[in-house]
């Protein structure tokens, strides 16, 4: 039996992710990112289903317009990117790593019923995979920190 296969999204995702509505200001949303040392969040309508994603990308081509136009960036929705792909919290660990592998993806909103209730990032699966095969002395020396 593969360990790995076993485990799903919903056991290992994150389940209060930061999650941003299409009105809200991008400068504060950039705010938001860098405080919370994440590259993007999924955006929400007022029923939490997902309507988008924000991601460092987007705010680039937001701060690009802005200093051509001599603007000050907008709301989120009008930067955002409208075609999300995400995951089921019930898909299996094993799928969404073959995923994160095809795709140039660093994480996906976990969603059910199109709401919201997680994010999983590719360190998620790494720190699923490390506990699903026991955590093993690597032969590494010293510290990382």
């Amino acid at each position: 039996m593969n360990p790995v296969k076993e485990v799903r999204v919903r056991d290992v995702m994150m389940t209060k992710p930061v999650v941003f509505t299409t009105e809200m200001d991008l400068l504060d949303a950039i705010r938001v990112l860098v405080e919370h040392r994440i590259s993007g969040a999924p955006v929400v309508d007022q029923r939490g289903n997902l309507v988008g994603v924000l991601t460092e990308r987007d705010f680039l081509k937001a701060a690009l317009v802005a200093g051509y136009h001599g603007e000050r960036g907008g709301c989120i929705g009008d930067y955002m990117s409208r075609n999300v792909d995400a995951v089921n919290a019930d898909d299996s660990l094993f799928d969404v790593a073959t995923r994160f592998v095809e795709t140039k993806y660093r994480r996906y909103p976990v969603i059910e019923d199109n709401r919201v209730v997680g994010v999983i990032a590719r360190s998620d699966v790494l720190r699923a995979v490390m506990d699903a095969f026991g955590r093993r002395r690597s032969g590494v020396r010293g510290s990382m920190s």
